[in-house]
């Protein structure tokens, strides 16, 4: 990164939705229905392009959420926003088919799945079968409540990109298109601080399936490990992991903040824009 060097693709943002009790940033904030609505709206307005909601914590240390609760949560909000904002894309975070099933029905075009369709053998056969939807599969050593005890690694790099040829080949093989796979690293999903840096630090190790790639890190521990911050203190240390999400050319940043990380790249192209060949 020289001086006068600027990304030439600007990730998509993706903004996050959690309607549950103890999400590690913002838990309990949106399980009031009116209180997740004007949130989204917000975020909406903000520049997100697409909202992803979730009802169950994966937090380091969290345990499943059945599938009616989650639906309970997820559903009236959905159908509400797809039916308002029919421009904007939704994903829902869920590893179960039936809340997919529910979510697929009332508008949603991602689901987002932090196992990889390896909790429930039913998603993948769903997906198949609802060829518009995209599946992003995120690398994550354990589940969400071992995944942090002692995560270890030969090659950190090697290992996510020999599960990523794994599983894009088990969907292929399922009947799900293969232009319908996003890719997610999994930051802080068993990892340790280096790791997480060898993930950020070498992004485009990832690119080389020719798949969209998303990159979600905002407000994660591993900026704590750096710089001693609380979740919401930790902006800085997100616009650094954006602004290298930007340079590796990543198609979608999981964003808390969207007006913040909105802000930085229109005023980061309007630099570039300004710059005297």
């Amino acid at each position: 990164m020289n001086e006068y060097c600027f990304p030439e693709q600007i990730p998509v943002l993706m903004g996050i939705l959690n309607v549950t009790e103890d999400s590690f940033s913002d838990g309990a904030q949106f399980l009031d229905r009116e209180l997740a609505l004007k949130h989204t709206e917000t975020m909406i307005a903000e520049g997100a392009e697409i909202i992803d909601i979730g009802a169950e914590s994966t937090r380091p240390g969290s345990l499943p959420v059945s599938a009616d609760i989650q639906i309970q949560r997820i559903i009236p909000i959905l159908s509400y926003l797809k039916a308002k904002y029919p421009e904007v894309s939704f994903s829902v975070d869920t590893q179960k088919a039936t809340v997919a099933e529910k979510a697929i029905a009332n508008g949603a075009t991602i689901i987002n799945d932090i196992s990889a369709l390896r909790t429930d053998p039913a998603l993948a056969e769903l997906l198949a079968a609802h060829p518009q939807v995209k599946i992003i599969l995120m690398h994550m050593q354990g589940t969400p409540y071992t995944m942090q005890l002692n995560p270890v690694y030969q090659d950190v790099l090697r290992e996510i990109n020999v599960f990523f040829q794994e599983r894009i080949d088990f969907c292929v093989t399922q009947g799900i298109l293969r232009e319908n796979i996003i890719l997610d690293p999994g930051i802080g999903f068993g990892k340790n601080l280096q790791h997480n840096l060898a993930i950020l630090a070498n992004l485009k190790t990832f690119k080389e399936f020719g798949l969209p790639l998303v990159v979600g890190a905002s407000r994660k521990s591993f900026i704590d490990k750096i710089s001693p911050s609380s979740p919401s203190q930790r902006l800085g240390g997100c616009l650094a992991a954006a602004l290298v999400s930007a340079f590796a050319e990543i198609n979608i940043l999981r964003v808390h903040d969207v007006l913040l990380h909105k802000q930085f790249f229109e005023v980061l192209t309007a630099i570039a824009k300004a710059k005297r060949d």
